[in-house]
């Protein structure tokens, strides 16, 4: 099945080549993010500065494939997808390169980006804690490790550990406390699992909404996405959650982020570079912070009200590149814990 993506993946580039070989500026985008204020954005990068964004869709781990598979041949100059864990993926297949530039190192937060600027941030989410709203109270929900503690038996929803949001999260907490607390925590918090592991973020907060849980972890833009849903239920829903951005007394809520890099075989760099500058722009970041209710990376840009409504909170300030650097660990780690 896989084989068979890639080849079409492979297929398609031909077009995109035959597309943005008439000698005009232009940059070969593949993006893993299929967000919809995201085409704007590439409209918006040409329009002020005249390269053409040709684009190439996929999954995360579809786009990497094709990559490999391209090699040296690959008409790719950036990458953008979700999550560090996967851009260390990226740069762990060897298919990225280091951009020095004083732009990127200037607005980006050094925890946002690999610290030899292999890949940088350009938005970033936090993982919440989801708490019935009737219960929120009662619960007193703090921390991260609340959900670990025996009063929770039988309260918690949860995606599976494969998800890479889980693996990044549990990632951050080996490279904070080591291995044995993590595997501690993640068994104590499956041992308090309300069903299996199932769905994706805004299924567990649809299951908070519903009563089968009480507590579940999501990034904060699915909930912010249910308050501003045109659906009555989708409101309705999020009327009943109660949004807690966790140790706001210790470390901070954990944060990650969606990001970009130049790849090795880039074959037009120079637009490649001004792309990647461009992303962290004031334009660029509020299009991320109105477009997908993503935080921007830049501290100087004003977030939107329905981000403001989460209210001011710190974050981590652990480097997401150990997120990638704990990513098999902590899938073993999440096995031994019973974490399926």
């Amino acid at each position: 099945m896989q084989q068979t993506i890639v080849k079409s993946l492979l297929g398609a580039c031909g077009a995109l080549v035959a597309a943005g070989s008439l000698g005009a500026a232009k940059v070969n985008v593949y993006p893993a993010r299929h967000y919809e204020g995201d085409a704007a954005l590439y409209d918006a990068f040409t329009k002020e500065t005249g390269i053409k964004v040709n684009r190439k869709e996929g999954k995360p781990e579809e786009l990497l494939q094709l990559i490999v598979a391209q090699g040296n041949a690959s008409p790719a100059d950036v990458l953008v997808t979700v999550d560090a864990g996967n851009l260390w993926r990226a740069e762990a297949a060897g298919v990225v390169q280091p951009v020095a530039s004083p732009i990127l190192s200037a607005r980006i937060p050094a925890q946002f980006r690999d610290p030899s600027n292999n890949w940088f941030g350009i938005a970033y989410r936090v993982r919440l804690i989801a708490v019935a709203l009737d219960q929120a109270d009662k619960l007193n929900v703090k921390s991260y490790d609340d959900l670990a503690a025996p009063r929770f038996k039988g309260m918690v929803c949860a995606r599976q550990s494969s998800n890479i949001y889980n693996l990044s999260l549990l990632g951050a907490r080996i490279g904070a406390d080591g291995a044995a607390k993590a595997q501690a925590w993640a068994a104590a918090v499956a041992g308090n699992f309300a069903r299996q592991p199932q769905g994706g973020d805004t299924d567990q907060l649809l299951a908070v909404a519903s009563g089968e849980c009480k507590v579940a972890i999501a990034n904060h833009y699915y909930l912010v996405r249910l308050q501003n849903s045109k659906k009555p239920e989708e409101q309705a829903a999020a009327a009943k959650i109660k949004a807690v951005l966790p140790d706001q007394d210790g470390r901070g809520v954990h944060a990650n982020i969606s990001g970009a890099a130049m790849l090795k075989s880039a074959p037009n760099k120079a637009e490649a570079q001004k792309f990647l500058e461009f992303l962290v722009s004031d334009t660029a970041q509020a299009y991320f912070a109105n477009g997908n209710y993503e935080f921007p990376v830049v501290a100087s840009v004003a977030r939107p009200q329905v981000l403001t409504n989460l209210g001011e909170f710190k974050t981590d300030t652990i480097n997401v590149r150990v997120y990638g650097e704990n990513q098999a660990e902590a899938q073993k780690l999440f096995d031994k814990a019973g974490w399926r």
